[in-house]
């Protein structure tokens, strides 16, 4: 199983990213071992993780996330589908 996920950096800025083993990468990231991006925004806090059924799905979610403006990505974390609805009318 992959699952996609979105972490707050301690810069207050939200990553997204795919990995087999949530619980292993989060801890990767808070130690600065998980890639460039988070190894100067420590502390690092898990928002959001979704299964996916395998990585080239997990890979293209990712990618579909982190195109999004950080308001839909909220709505996302929140779980609020009307919000999520609202923002994609101009936004995806």
């Amino acid at each position: 199983m992959w699952y996609v996920y979105i972490i707050h950096c301690g810069d207050g800025n939200l990553y997204t990213g795919s990995t087999t083993d949530v619980v292993r990468r989060v801890k990767e990231h808070s130690n600065k071992k998980g890639g460039s991006y988070t190894h100067i925004r420590t502390p690092i806090k898990l928002l959001y993780k979704e299964e996916q059924p395998d990585k080239i799905v997990a890979q293209k979610r990712e990618a579909q996330i982190k195109r999004w403006t950080r308001a839909k990505k909220l709505a996302l974390i929140r779980r609020d589908k009307s919000a999520l609805r609202n923002l994609s009318i101009s936004h995806d």
